[in-house]
């Protein structure tokens, strides 16, 4: 049989000239849906608040008076200089956002992960060792409810349960008030700012804000990861290489650990690069849930408010990072697997 994986550096050479082609269809889709949604977004943004006149030349100002193609190159000259606009309700520089509120939606996000992979690798793996076991089915109706559940549901009842059980747990912000007024900002990532002062009371008041929010994100994921798991743990036991580790005498949990569960990871890398996405979604529910200070709570005031700039500059913004991050785990795979390579 032939083989023929390619070289890991054309491969990333590849990958990343095909950002560009990528990039610019998600642009164009950000930009021409918001612009086919109806009525003028000044007005609707900021109608009740000024004249004929005024709004006529706030829209100028913003230069939505101007052809749609002129508005279409400007937008991705723009973008390419990372300059996602002004809103226009409050003026706010959208990159100003980005930076002020990215950190908290970054956190919660990398939480939400760890989470999903501390449940998700090790019950996928269980339920794959254990097929069609009562252990089997109970961790496979776990991943398919929690993968289904609404997640303000599951939200609402992790603060239920743990307000009985803890009384006191903080259950919504990403801090208390006296910890964001005591820890000196430097890289508006509040729980790393907690971490370069030392300030070991702040960072576990954070930490403790924390963890409701991560906890209800990470258990939506990790329902994908645990089916995931499961699947490729059953596939890879019935290897050749497994037969033959089995034939070796190496004991049935090593074989499980060294050889199935290894190779059953390389597909569960892929998918989880794509559950960045589904990630950033839930992340906007989940900070809502919780009254979480980060992109998503700032994308629904946003819309709520018909920010028409406000709304194309954060959206745009969670399109590159998916586009990103989907190079980065397609990079990863090549590495682990060289099959994938070109």
């Amino acid at each position: 049989m032939a083989s023929s994986s390619g070289s890991l550096p054309r491969y990333i050479l590849v990958r990343l000239l095909l950002v560009i082609p990528m990039m610019w269809v998600l642009l164009t889709i950000v930009f021409f849906l918001l612009r086919v949604a109806p009525g003028d977004p000044v007005s609707a943004a900021v109608g009740g608040k000024l004249d004929a006149h005024a709004l006529a030349l706030r829209r100028a100002a913003l230069g939505l008076d101007r052809p749609l193609v002129v508005q279409y190159l400007e937008y991705l000259r723009n973008v390419a200089q990372f300059d996602f606009g002004h809103t226009i309700s409050d003026n706010r520089p959208v990159l100003d956002i980005i930076k002020d509120q990215g950190g908290a939606t970054l956190t919660l996000t990398l939480g939400a992960f760890l989470v999903a992979l501390l449940v998700g690798l090790p019950l996928g793996r269980l339920a794959g060792r254990r097929r069609d076991t009562a252990a089997d089915a109970g961790i496979r109706i776990f991943g398919v409810v929690s993968y289904a559940a609404p997640i303000f549901w599951v939200g609402i009842m992790l603060v239920v349960l743990v307000v009985k059980v803890f009384p006191g747990w903080p259950t919504y912000d990403i801090a208390s008030v006296v910890t964001k007024f005591t820890v000196p900002p430097r890289t508006h990532i509040l729980l790393l700012d907690a971490i370069l002062d030392g300030n070991g009371a702040a960072l576990g008041d954070i930490l403790k804000h924390h963890v409701l929010p991560c906890l209800t994100l990470g258990l939506l994921l990790s329902g994908v990861i645990i089916r995931l798991v499961r699947i490729n743990v059953i596939q890879a036991m019935k290897g050749d290489y497994v037969e033959a580790a089995r034939a070796r005498g190496i004991a049935e949990r090593h074989v499980v650990r060294r050889h199935a569960f290894r190779n059953a990871l390389v597909p569960v890398i892929t998918v989880i690069g794509l559950q960045i996405a589904l990630t950033l979604s839930g992340a906007i529910l989940t900070e809502r849930t919780f009254n979480w200070p980060g992109l998503g709570t700032e994308l629904v005031q946003y819309i709520t408010a018909r920010d028409y700039i406000a709304v194309q500059g954060l959206v745009t913004f969670f399109a590159v990072v998916v586009v990103l991050v989907s190079v980065v785990v397609d990079i990863i795979n090549a590495l682990v697997d060289p099959r994938v390579r070109y």
